[in-house]
């Protein structure tokens, strides 16, 4: 997000948020993207913020919601302001519990692997539209199909990864039994350890799929915690989110840290992965 907008979306989130009592005078940033994520001080809140246009606030704060009535593990809409998106000047902005992070402590496998299955549970009860997993592999093909947003990746690796996308897709598809809400992105990034617990956070990636989705995304160690994996499926979705996740490292919009370098290295990961598969990438 450029300075001038990054100045704009701060200023959205402090006025909507003293809009309602609070007191703001003070911005820190947590994280930037196309949307950031805001501290707020002294009130001490968490604002998400993203453009209007590029946004999913409604969808994120329907499903937390309901997840935090059903004392799943997750971080909640701060209880000082209204439980919905809020708009000025062309940003939506949701408004959270902020949680001071315990220092030194990680969240063990067995932690992990319990705060997900309590999550799934709660999930399970959850009456929100939903896309499937397989939407998500999609966009990642459209972008590879996008030559402008991804200039730097060569005709080859492009011709794989595509490849790669939808034979694991197939894959997937062809080996998942039951489906339901999943978090979509429950890596260790959008897992904090609180005084309160493990607590999941940023559910704008909800889809539905099989649990082994999920925990794709989740240290390997996670699980071996977990009951009723199917380890066949679990492996399928491992190497189906490399490929998703190396595809959006060559967005010439990505933000994440080191992403180039990490795009190059996760290539060559996905093919020796693949190589020792028998995942069949014709079709």
């Amino acid at each position: 997000m450029p300075p001038a907008q990054f100045a704009r979306a701060a200023a959205a989130a402090a006025g909507i948020t003293a809009s309602f009592g609070l007191v703001v005078e003070d911005v820190v940033p947590l994280n930037l993207s196309n949307a950031i994520t805001l501290r707020l001080l002294p009130c001490d809140v968490v604002a998400r913020v993203a453009p209007r246009e590029h946004q999913v606030a409604a969808f994120e704060v329907a499903i937390a919601g309901q997840l935090a009535e059903r004392g799943s593990p997750v971080a909640r809409l701060d209880p000082r302001v209204p439980p919905r998106p809020h708009e000025r000047d062309g940003f939506v902005v949701t408004v959270w519990t902020h949680y001071a992070p315990v220092p030194g402590r990680a969240v063990a496998p067995a932690e992990y692997a319990e705060a997900l299955r309590r999550l799934h549970a709660g999930m399970r009860e959850v009456d929100v539209p939903a896309p499937r997993f397989t939407q998500r592999v999609e966009q990642a093909r459209r972008l590879l199909a996008d030559r402008e947003r991804t200039p730097a990746l060569s005709e080859a690796d492009r011709e794989f990864l595509g490849h790669a996308l939808s034979g694991l897709g197939r894959a997937v598809r062809a080996s998942a039994g039951a489906e339901q809400l999943l978090h979509g992105e429950p890596h260790p990034g959008n897992l904090l350890a609180t005084r309160q617990g493990a607590l999941f956070i940023d559910f704008e990636t909800c889809c539905r799929g099989p649990v082994e989705f999920d925990l794709a995304h989740a240290p390997e160690d996670v699980a071996a915690h977990h009951p009723g994996v199917d380890r066949d499926l679990l492996s399928r979705c491992r190497m189906l989110v490399l490929a998703m996740i190396t595809s959006w490292r060559w967005d010439r919009e990505d933000r994440f840290p080191d992403g180039p370098r990490l795009g190059e290295q996760w290539l060559d990961q996905l093919r020796a992965v693949l190589d020792r598969s028998d995942v069949d990438l014709r079709g």
